[in-house]
């Protein structure tokens, strides 16, 4: 099915596509009646026509547009939560935000020269080419990184090698002294996966810890419960598990039931980003909270900064809290 164009609003409406792209873009300056100007808007209304973006770019010299430009991971609740709270700041200000996922076909370069955004929000670091051809076409280019990165200006992290160092200072503090790590097995994952366990390894070695011992787990019972026997058997056995996000560490849980290792007191579980599940988990899930709506925000505000002209706001103090339920 074909889309509406102005052209066909006008002809329904009997005058010419001039007068409807006066009447649509309320036009300073020229004299249409109110009857006609009613007539063009409820044709266009009843007709289901909307103006292109890029069109209305080059009309009015900007878009409303912010364009949010993800790598190739894999969809999921976090994921889902930022952008929807990033949209719904920049909506305050009748922006609207434009995903972009890496695994489309469509270039970048290809994107951003058809929509012309106003602002580009990277959630991974862009080339000195890309950057510098987007910010010669009048974009404003930011973006949040996994760790912060000084070489790009407008970035904003949260470190996920803290969020690993969390998971092991918390377990540590709770009295054990061998951790093993629940990896994923989405080698999409592998940038958050690698700074996490960092962290874990990092913690465990400032306090001579032996490494972490990792399994990649599987969201089946039978991978989770083949891990569990595996840290439960090396010497000295695991005690405690900091999993890769809640997803996995609720596979350890039905893994460790399947094992017959009691949660907590054979093996402790932690988690990262506290989705809905944890609270409801057998035993309910400790993990570590990203503040995710504020992250959102901030990034938001910082759009909206930098299109006014104005320095970016203060980055937010501590975004990661320890959950602590049952499982630990």
């Amino acid at each position: 099915m074909r889309s509406i164009t102005s052209a066909d609003v006008a002809r329904e409406s009997g005058v010419s596509r001039t007068t409807v792209s006066y009447v649509l873009n309320d036009t300073a300056g020229v004299t249409i009646s109110p009857a006609t100007r009613v007539r063009v808007r409820e044709t266009a209304q009843r007709l289901g026509y909307t103006p292109s973006a890029a069109a209305r770019a080059l009309r009015t010299g900007r878009s409303d547009l912010v364009l949010a430009v993800l790598p190739d991971w894999p969809l999921g609740p976090s994921l889902d939560t930022l952008l929807e709270h990033l949209a719904a700041t920049l909506a305050e200000r009748d922006l609207s935000l434009l995903v972009h996922h890496s695994r489309s076909r469509r270039s970048l370069s290809e994107l951003w020269r058809a929509v012309t955004p106003r602002a580009v929000v990277g959630f991974t670091a862009f080339s000195p080419a890309e950057r510098a051809a987007m910010e010669r076409a009048g974009i404003q280019v930011l973006g949040t990184m996994l760790e912060a990165d000084p070489t790009q200006p407008g970035s904003f992290s949260v470190s996920q090698r803290e969020v690993g160092r969390r998971q092991a200072r918390h377990l540590v503090e709770r009295g054990h002294r061998r951790l093993g790590y629940a990896a994923p097995t989405d080698p999409r994952l592998a940038d958050f996966h690698d700074r996490r366990l960092t962290g874990v390894a990092e913690e465990c070695a400032e306090r001579g810890l032996p490494e972490p011992l990792v399994v990649a787990v599987e969201l089946e019972v039978a991978s989770a419960g083949a891990a569990v026997r595996t840290w439960r058997a090396a010497a000295p056995p695991v005690t405690a598990v900091a999993a890769y996000n809640d997803d996995v560490a609720l596979a350890v849980l039905a893994g460790a039931r399947a094992a017959g290792a009691a949660v907590p007191q054979e093996l402790a579980v932690v988690g990262v980003d506290d989705v809905p599940a944890a609270r409801l988990a057998s035993p309910p899930l400790t993990t570590v909270w990203q503040s995710l709506a504020e992250q959102a925000h901030h990034l938001g505000v910082t759009v909206l900064a930098a299109l006014d002209g104005e320095p970016a706001p203060p980055r937010p103090a501590d975004l990661l809290e320890v959950v602590v339920r049952s499982s630990t």
